[in-house]
């Protein structure tokens, strides 16, 4: 249970905190195009980090076993979300192959949450 909580509350706190970098930090040096792709990143982040709460509580409460899901959606938030700061500020397009696996992760996690729920 606790793990999951720590490391959703971490990616929600790292996801306001690249929020406002991106706002502050990178505005004016990125353009429109890259500074969205920032934001999609940290939106994706922080739905996800709070998602990584959802399955601590539900871990620590419940007779569901969350684990997987809990790693694939910290998978999940490494390779989209971590995939696609990088690309903002690279602009390296080739990056852009890496966050549909991230998305595959994300998808497989809520399905595993909405298989546990089902057998519950």
């Amino acid at each position: 249970m606790k793990t999951f909580l720590i490391i959703g509350a971490l990616n929600a706190m790292l996801a306001v905190a690249l929020g406002a970098f991106g706002a502050h930090g990178l505005e004016g040096k990125l353009t429109p195009k890259y500074l969205d792709i920032w934001n999609k990143a940290t939106m994706y982040q922080m739905y996800h980090a709070l998602g990584l709460i959802l399955i601590g509580i539900l871990n620590g409460t419940t007779s569901l076993n969350l684990n997987t899901a809990g790693w694939l959606m910290t998978a999940g938030i490494v390779l989209f979300s971590g995939s696609l700061y990088i690309l903002a500020v690279t602009q390296i397009k080739v990056l852009g192959a890496i966050t549909p696996i991230g998305g595959v992760l994300f998808i497989a996690s809520w399905f595993l949450l909405i298989l546990a729920a089902w057998k519950a």
